[in-house]
């Protein structure tokens, strides 16, 4: 049986700077996601496509929603496993490639999680487990390019 779960968000484009979008350089791409009960997110576009570089946007944001979904997918079925995770640092890259159109997509992200764990003779096991994490995966099931993984296990 399949259940479904729903997820609302508001953005608000506060780029606006007087004149709307009366030219491609008249207005900032800022603007702020809400989500009720949480802290806003202030977010542009990348600097590269006349974004604020002090602001989230949403191509980092991709890459973080992979990142954060296999993380917490791995810790549930590394505790379901009997292995004991006391640390998780993943340092994420996507690659995205911009089209001649000016439109772009996203090739492939190469997670690449350094986890800790507490027995030697789990190491394998725990390797093993980010494939079943990425098959887990809610936002990497959604997504029409691979996501890799080039993890690293140490002992505590």
């Amino acid at each position: 049986m399949s259940r479904t779960h729903s997820y609302t968000t508001t953005l608000n484009w506060t780029g606006n700077q007087g004149k709307g979008t009366v030219n491609y350089k008249s207005y900032e791409r800022s603007y702020n996601i809400s989500i009720p009960g949480k802290p806003d997110i202030s977010g542009s576009a990348d600097p590269a496509f006349r974004g604020d570089p002090g602001k989230h946007n949403p191509e980092e944001m991709l890459v973080a929603s992979l990142s954060s979904c296999h993380m917490l997918w791995y810790l549930h079925l590394c505790s379901t496993a009997g292995i004991v995770v006391t640390s998780y640092q993943d340092n994420a890259e996507g690659t995205m490639e911009e089209l001649k159109n000016g439109s772009g997509k996203f090739t492939e992200v190469t997670l690449k999680p350094i986890v800790t764990i507490s027995k030697a003779e789990q190491i394998e096991k725990a390797k093993e487990i980010h494939a079943e994490a990425n098959k887990m995966c809610f936002i990497a099931n959604s997504c029409n390019f691979p996501v890799r993984h080039e993890a690293e296990i140490k002992l505590s």
